[in-house]
């Protein structure tokens, strides 16, 4: 019944429908397009790392918008190849990983998005919590690989370790921005 209610849901979602007309894998591209937008974050010569990449919505979006940019997209799951995109299948919290990422780029990078979220019991602070845990872990990587003029994206879920999340950010970075999304 869960599953036939969100497919419902999901066959009714305005994001989800416009997505498929413009080829994207997931509606998740527009929380990242309205980032941008917002703050234009993305310029022809970046380079980007994807984590928690799958479907891959946003590496395509950050292909299609840059002409001329590099693009480690990671994430647990195996996803369809996207074009001119380096991709690593692996858990970015295994030190081997982040090496193989460090490798890559040999380099300090422009962008860092994670869109990584645990699978949802359904049970908000329990997701919200261990969801949190991976921010953390992508903003303390993005410390060590991060330019410093770079841009940390991440989604984080409303619950008990937000504030502690945002803390984090204001004593990593220059500026803290939250914004609820589409």
């Amino acid at each position: 019944k869960i599953s036939k209610n969100w497919i419902i849901k999901q066959n009714r979602d305005i994001y989800v429908k416009r997505s498929r007309l413009e080829g994207y894998r997931s509606r998740a591209v527009y929380k990242l397009k309205e980032i941008d937008d917002k703050f234009k974050i993305f310029k022809n010569g970046a380079s980007v790392i994807d984590l928690g990449a799958a479907p891959g919505s946003w590496s395509q979006f950050v292909r299609k918008k840059l002409k001329n940019c590099k693009i480690l997209s990671i994430d647990i799951n195996e996803m369809e190849k996207i074009p001119y995109t380096f991709q690593i299948v692996g858990d970015f919290t295994v030190v081997k990983y982040q090496d193989q990422i460090k490798e890559y780029f040999k380099d300090k990078v422009d962008i860092i998005l994670s869109d990584m979220a645990v699978n949802t019991t359904g049970i908000k602070d329990i997701d919200s919590i261990q969801t949190g845990e991976l921010s953390k872990e992508a903003m303390i990587f993005s410390k060590e690989v991060l330019s410093d003029k770079g841009f940390f994206v991440s989604k984080i879920f409303m619950g008990s370790t937000f504030n502690e999340i945002v803390a984090l950010g204001k004593k990593f970075f220059k500026e803290v921005t939250i914004k609820g999304l589409t």
